[in-house]
């Protein structure tokens, strides 16, 4: 059923239904790999490559479904989309908890990875509710729900994980079902009538509508950039429990302590500092000063000696956290009201597509640098690739700006 019509949107629903997606998201985060691990008989080396492929499949089905959905969410709007993106993520976690085999669980990610536009459709919602100037300030508090949901969800997800590293699949499926029943009577639509268009296979395609990004000034070399800096991140991602349970000794509760500091740090940075770092330095430099501070973290993670040095570096890099906004605001304000869905779709496959191969260079190369015959035992060389690759998302960022420039000032 649709949202009563004289509800009217508002960021504050779509804050809560990403803080509902970030908790069950982030209560299997310390698991997952304990899991994996225990399916390859107690080996961190030979787990790793599964846990990578693990995660691959999840960023390729998130590519192929997320221009679909974002296409959608332009023609039937924003509410249906998440609601039924919700619902398979509920699904989801359900059969990774019950999960007899490995096999099982690369079901239950093929799964997730489908209805993961959930997230493009609501960074569209964001665009459709906030004036151009304010949209950094929306993507900023976008960005802080995600670190709320990183707060609660490993901090619960490790505790339970002691108990059973299954049962916060369970506990992440009944966030997400909530999330579903809170949205399905209280989410109101935010697509405007007249802002709709007609469903296109061939804007849906994913290869096609990274092309149709060209077609927007400035957006494709963003869009490219954004894409290198996700994949750094999305390497990051891939290897923190198992860099932490390898060189710390970390338990999943340790794992999911850190988590919930990261998800700390991202809410005081983007839920209240990113609307006034914005507006001090403007969206470009934000962009580069995140990017830059980033770059410095990352290879700080790989050197560190000491689990305890991980905090401080947490608290340092949180605020490379504002190039996200700064990103986002940028590309949105190339684009039309009635292409938010499918261009946010477009920057999800992006994100996908950095998934479906940093995951699987992440633990490969994690596992090859920490094998007995490894000829260069380096543990924290996937946070050095991370490190390399923010610094090219920088070159690009800054020829983006040029080039962006050397149009404007012909026109």
């Amino acid at each position: 059923m649709d949202a009563p019509a004289a509800r009217k949107p508002a960021l504050g629903f779509i804050f809560i239904t990403m803080v509902l997606i970030m908790l069950g998201v982030g209560i299997i985060i310390p698991v997952l790999p304990a899991l994996v691990t225990q399916f390859k008989g107690g080996s961190i080396s030979e787990s790793s490559g599964s846990y990578g492929w693990l995660m691959g499949i999840f960023g390729a089905m998130q590519f192929l479904a997320s221009p679909i959905l974002g296409s959608l969410s332009d023609r039937f709007g924003r509410r249906k989309v998440i609601l039924v993106a919700l619902a398979g993520t509920a699904i989801d976690y359900v059969i990774m908890g019950w999960a007899p085999t490995l096999g099982w669980l690369f079901v239950g990610r093929t799964i997730s990875g489908v209805t993961a536009g959930a997230f493009a459709t609501c960074n569209a919602y964001v665009a459709d509710v906030t004036p151009p100037e304010k949209r950094a300030q929306g993507y900023g508090l976008i960005g802080a729900a995600i670190g709320l949901g990183f707060v609660i969800g490993p901090a619960v997800g490790g505790l339970l994980g002691n108990h059973n590293p299954r049962l916060p699949f369970f506990a992440a499926a009944g966030c997400v079902g909530v999330n579903a029943l809170y949205g399905m009577f209280v989410l109101p639509e935010s697509l405007l009538p007249e802002n709709r268009r007609a469903f296109s296979w061939r804007r849906a395609n994913p290869v096609s509508s990274l092309m149709a990004l060209r077609r927007f000034r400035g957006v494709f070399d963003l869009a490219l950039m954004y894409f290198i800096l996700i994949f750094g991140q999305a390497m990051l991602q891939t290897v923190w429990a198992l860099y932490t349970n390898y060189r710390y000794g970390w338990s999943p509760r340790e794992v999911g302590l850190s988590l919930t500091f990261i998800g700390v740090m991202a809410v005081v940075v983007q839920g209240g500092l990113v609307k006034r770092i914005i507006s001090w330095a403007g969206e470009r430099r934000g962009l580069v000063l995140g990017i830059v501070i980033s770059a410095a973290a990352m290879a700080g993670y790989g050197s560190a000696t000491h689990g305890w040095m991980i905090y401080a570096l947490i608290f340092f890099g949180a605020w490379g956290g504002i190039s996200g906004p700064a990103a986002q605001s940028l590309i949105t304000k190339h684009v039309p009201p009635n292409e938010y869905g499918a261009v946010q779709g477009s920057l999800t496959g992006l994100t996908s597509l950095a998934s479906v191969f940093a995951p699987v260079i992440a633990a490969w190369s994690f596992s090859g640098c920490i094998a007995d015959n490894a000829r260069w035992h380096v543990p924290g060389i996937a946070f050095y690739e991370a490190s390399a690759l923010s610094l090219v998302a920088l070159a690009l960022a800054l020829r983006s700006f040029q080039l962006d420039d050397r149009i404007g000032a012909g026109a």
